[in-house]
């Protein structure tokens, strides 16, 4: 099963879907004229200045992109960017940089038309996403079913089971925790907070986030003091790999360009998400009328996600393999951030741990999110209370079945929802407005 998971997943993420997902990232900067130049104003719409009210029953534009950034933020900033190290070369997270800062202009594409084309359920509340895009804007129900059927099992997959097995291989290690009881505390933390619904998710996504995030960044930044000495070096290490076309000794595979971008791209497609087109489900609960404005807020999560964590993870991980070679020897792909963040004076591998575990608790809660709607689009609110109940149990699952699967499984499902949400993006283009 995994080799034949491992040749579809060597086919979807060939060179065309790369260079698909780059094209259609550079398309829309260049026809949105470059909204990344606009980030600074962006962010200071997403804490508030000059946005609309967003009602009682909606989110407010920060509590939107909060929530999509409890669920970007997390394994693929820190275990997803030690498997692209490893599997493609530190060369990777160049392309990984890369994939974040021309993807800021997709993310705003796919937040803009969502916003545009949501629904306003009898209670007041706003519903959308890609779904809704295929649904509402190309009027294609059966494209947006298939959408909302990849995103469940995304929810189940990217949101669910990868963020618990990873929490397992790190606390494991550090505290020789028992898997099984890994599963059961993030399934009760988890099915807390979903069972009380999408404010309650919002409001816990608003607290928790900034903090978690500013905790963990702190600790990378001791890290790249202690290793002041060795960062030129590995920026050029990095800067070199990107574009090596014959086999080095970077990374656990030896790197090659094509190697780099397969693994580079992914991961920063796992962590930021822009083409995949999740995101803008949170975008389009919203309470701001303006698709603009919301787009905007929402395009800071790939800046945040990827342009600042996923490259200062990297630094870390390519840092450390210059200043302690040793390090890494017979350490697994997952582990390479883990041997970096042993060097931090005083906590070391706890530190990692528990900003893991923190960051994986708030993806499972952003996630859920996402599934629920997937869910409600497909079979009605109905069908809410059975998905929530799978997905706690898909929590402890996950906590428990091997690791190499639950990332091929996740490229997978990221590789079939890319397809559709493109085709939607291509053609309602002429409705995005910069």
């Amino acid at each position: 099963m995994m080799e034949l998971i491992q040749h579809i997943n060597n086919f979807i993420w060939g060179i065309p879907l790369l260079f698909l997902l780059m094209g259609t990232h550079l398309y829309f900067s260049i026809k949105l004229h470059f909204p990344q130049r606009r980030i600074f104003y962006a962010i200071r719409l997403s804490l508030g200045i000059g946005a609309d009210d967003s009602g009682d029953k909606n989110l407010s534009p920060f509590s939107a992109l909060a929530t999509t950034l409890a669920a970007t933020l997390g394994t693929g900033n820190i275990i997803g960017v030690s498997t692209a190290v490893a599997l493609g070369g530190p060369g990777a997270i160049f392309w990984c940089w890369i994939t974040g800062i021309l993807g800021m202009a997709t993310a705003y594409s796919e937040c803009y038309l969502s916003v545009l084309f949501r629904t306003r359920q009898k209670d007041g509340t706003h519903v959308g996403g890609p779904m809704y895009v295929l649904k509402n804007g190309l009027h294609n129900k059966n494209l947006g079913a298939f959408y909302a059927f990849c995103t469940l099992l995304a929810a189940f997959g990217v949101g669910c089971t990868t963020q618990a097995n990873s929490v397992t291989q790190a606390a494991t290690a550090s505290f020789s925790v028992s898997p099984h009881l890994v599963g059961i505390t993030l399934a009760f933390l988890t099915g807390s907070v979903i069972l009380g619904g999408v404010k309650v998710i919002g409001n816990l996504c608003e607290r928790m986030v900034p903090a978690i995030s500013f905790v963990y960044l702190f600790g990378c930044f001791l890290l790249l003091c202690l290793y002041y000495r060795q960062l030129p070096a590995a920026c050029l290490w990095i800067l070199r790999d990107a574009f090596s076309i014959s086999s080095l000794a970077g990374g656990f595979a030896g790197s090659t360009l094509q190697l780099a971008l397969r693994y580079g791209i992914a991961r920063g497609l796992f962590t930021n998400e822009a083409g995949i087109g999740t995101s803008a489900i949170a975008a389009a609960a919203s309470g701001t009328s303006d698709p603009r404005k919301q787009a905007y807020v929402s395009m800071t999560a790939v800046f945040w996600d990827t342009v600042v964590m996923c490259l200062v993870t990297g630094l870390v991980v390519v840092c450390n393999m210059i200043y302690d070679p040793a390090s890494i020897v017979g350490v697994s792909e997952t582990n390479l951030t883990s041997a970096a963040f042993a060097h931090l004076p005083y906590v070391g591998d706890a530190f990692l741990t528990i900003s893991l575990a923190a960051f994986a608790v708030t993806t499972l809660i952003g996630w859920s999110y996402f599934g629920e709607k997937a869910t409600e689009y497909l079979v009605g609110s109905k069908g809410i209370p059975y998905y929530k109940l799978l997905y706690i149990l898909m929590i402890y699952f996950g906590a428990i079945i091997p690791m190499h699967l639950v990332w091929e499984c996740t490229d997978l499902i990221n590789g079939l929802m890319v397809l559709p949400n493109l085709l939607a993006l291509f053609l309602l283009r002429r409705q995005i407005k910069p």
